[in-house]
């Protein structure tokens, strides 16, 4: 469902989408670079919305602790290393990418907590937000801010996040007219 909604608001901004920069640029470009924007802001909204539609409150105090120290450890090295943006640009915030660190956050926590069913997908556009940072018309970032957003996205999410473990015992009550049952299950 998320897929779908992303997708249709690419198609959106890409039907609607005028480049007027002189020519220098395709259109794929831009749009390459719309949905790294709005995918570093939907993998961790679904990494959080999980686990409120799991009632997972265990995984949604790992994902906060998780996302917030991988938004602070990135905005401190941007203040600190002072890297400059390519291009030529006077910005001083190349390093390391905050895009891919929010993605990469994101798609961790999902394949961490979940599991690989659901991570390898999240990985996967993760990747995408990785590309479009340094691909996209503004090449904001080279190829070592996006391994270092990832690297950050990735260590914090490993550090505070432990795999979704449901509980191995069920124990119910069921009954009829004449017999009542009671079970115990236990996975191994």
């Amino acid at each position: 469902m998320l897929v779908c909604f992303i997708i249709s608001i690419i198609g959106i901004k890409f039907c609607n989408s005028q480049v007027n920069d002189g020519g220098t640029h395709e259109k794929w470009e831009y749009v390459l670079e719309d949905t790294g924007d709005i995918l570093q802001l939907a993998l961790p909204a679904a990494a959080g919305l999980t686990t409120i539609f799991k009632k997972d409150w265990e995984g949604t105090k790992q994902f906060a602790f998780s996302y917030a120290t991988s938004f602070v450890v990135t905005q401190a090295l941007k203040k600190i290393v002072r890297k400059p943006r390519p291009e030529g640009r006077n910005l001083y915030d190349a390093f390391p990418s905050g895009h891919t660190t929010s993605a990469f956050t994101g798609a961790a926590f999902i394949q961490r907590r979940y599991g690989w069913k659901y991570g390898k997908y999240a990985y996967f556009l993760a990747s995408i937000v990785g590309v479009s940072r340094m691909e996209g018309p503004d090449g904001w970032h080279d190829i070592w801010d996006v391994l270092a957003g990832a690297g950050i996205g990735i260590g914090s999410t490993y550090l505070f996040t432990k795999p979704y473990e449901q509980s191995k015992y069920n124990i119910s009550l069921s009954y009829n007219k004449n017999q009542i049952y009671f079970s115990f299950n236990y996975r191994f």
